[in-house]
Formats: structure tokens, sequence, C-alpha cells
């Protein structure tokens, strides 16, 4: 099990999935104003927005929800002044980690994230400190059901895509991050609208870290997006079968 996406395992043993509903909620409802705010309120115009309620209605949200945060964030109404924030970091075992956050409160997030980082075995670093470790990529998500993987596979070439990444759940389109667009408009032609399309960040490599060091890399990174400003964390350590049998015993 290694790379960027295999804490979703752990995500599952948390408690509490109002509270944790609730905090994606949060966090979807943030995106929702920004990308309103930033391309308008026209989904076919914004892709940015037509991406953020697609996640917010693979979420379950309300209808209501998702377009009173569309006419807030279209109307630049006060108190919705978020920004777009990076930080990066080391955690257990020498694991880099890079934070997106939206906030309307850059000194508050620092704060919050650095404390997450040195309670949790790490420490934070300059913008860039750990960049260097990832690949800036275009990020296109489906449904397991759309597809089976060999389908999959060759409609990503066909679009244009860089690679193909299925699990249990998903399959999930990487490209170039200029191409983005233009692999997500063929896709949709063939598989309609993906559940989330979006830049994001992948490892170059993987760094193997034992059961001390994923237990407290995993709290810090539940920390981290427990927090409403965080918006993803990625990492890149791998963790053996063996360990994560271990955790989840």
């Amino acid at each position: 099990m290694a790379g960027h996406s295999q804490f979703k395992n752990i995500m599952h043993r948390k408690a509490a999935q109002d509270k944790k509903r609730a905090k994606v909620f949060t966090k979807l409802l943030r995106e929702l104003v920004i990308a309103a705010k930033e391309g308008g309120a026209d989904p076919t115009a914004n892709p940015r927005l037509r991406s953020a309620v697609a996640a917010a209605r693979v979420a379950n949200m309300p209808k209501d929800n998702i377009e009173r945060a569309i006419k807030r964030g279209a109307g630049g109404a006060d108190g919705d002044n978020y920004e777009e924030v990076r930080y990066e970091g080391y955690g257990p075992g020498g694991v880099a980690l890079i934070v997106e956050a939206l906030t309307d409160n850059r000194n508050r997030t620092a704060s919050e994230v650095r404390s997450a980082f040195s309670k949790h075995g790490g420490s934070l670093g300059e913008t860039n400190s750990v960049a260097f470790n990832f690949n800036r990529v275009g990020r296109i998500t489906y449904p397991l059901a759309v597809a089976d993987g060999e389908a999959m596979l060759e409609a990503a070439i066909e679009a244009g895509a860089d690679d193909l990444e299925s699990d249990d759940e998903t399959h999930v389109v990487y490209t170039q991050p200029d191409a983005l667009q233009e692999v997500r408009t063929a896709l949709e032609a063939s598989h309609g609208d993906p559940q989330e399309f979006k830049l994001g960040w992948v490892p170059l490599s993987t760094i193997a870290i034992d059961e001390e060091q994923a237990q407290t890399l995993f709290k810090l990174i539940e920390v981290l997006e427990d927090n409403d400003d965080v918006q993803e964390v990625i990492a890149n350590f791998e963790v053996s079968d063996e360990v994560m049998a271990k955790l989840n015993g």
C-alpha cells in the first residue's frame, strides 16, 4: 500500500459520522464559494465551480446548500474572503507533506497547522521546501461503476491522459496540468461528468515507514484533515500490508 491515497482506509475507522459529514460539507461549501467568486456562478462556463458542484453532489449535499454557496460567492458576500494557502513540512520518518487550505485568516490557519506538525513528530517548513518531492498534475476522478479498468484506461489514453489509477471505489485519471481541461472534456463526452477534476500533487517516490512512524503520521494527517480550513493533505509515504494489518487490528 503506497502513495498519497491509502489514508482513506484509516479514515473509515473514525467515529462520529455526523461530525465528519459536517466537516466535509464545510470544506465543500468553501470551495463552492471561492470557485463562484473567482469564475462566476455558471458551472458550464466555470470549470472549477463545475467540479465543486460535482463533489458536493457526490457527498449528498442538499441542492439548496449548493445554490446558496454559489450565490454567496458570486455576490462577493462579506465574510467570504477565503484565500488559497499551501503549507509544506516533514512528518515522522522524513515523510514530506503538502497541506492545501482555504482560509479567511492566514494567521489562525498557520498557527493551527504548525501546532499539528509539532505535536505529532513533524516540522513545518517554508513554501517549496518539500514540493520538489511531488509532481503537479491534473486529476480526474470517476466512480468505479462507470467502466471496468481496461475500458477506462483505453478511454483515458484516447483522451490524452498520462496515467490511470484504480482502486475499490474510483478510477483516477492523471494528466499534465495544462491538459486537464482537454482530457476532462473528452472523458465527459464518453463517460459523463466526473466526481471531481482538479490540479493536485502526486509523489515522485515514497518513503517506507514502520508501525510506530505510521501511527504518529496517521494521527498528524487526521488532525490536519479535521481542520475546517484544510482542503487536502498529500504525503509521500508507503506502509507495508503487514503494518497496515496491525494498525487495523
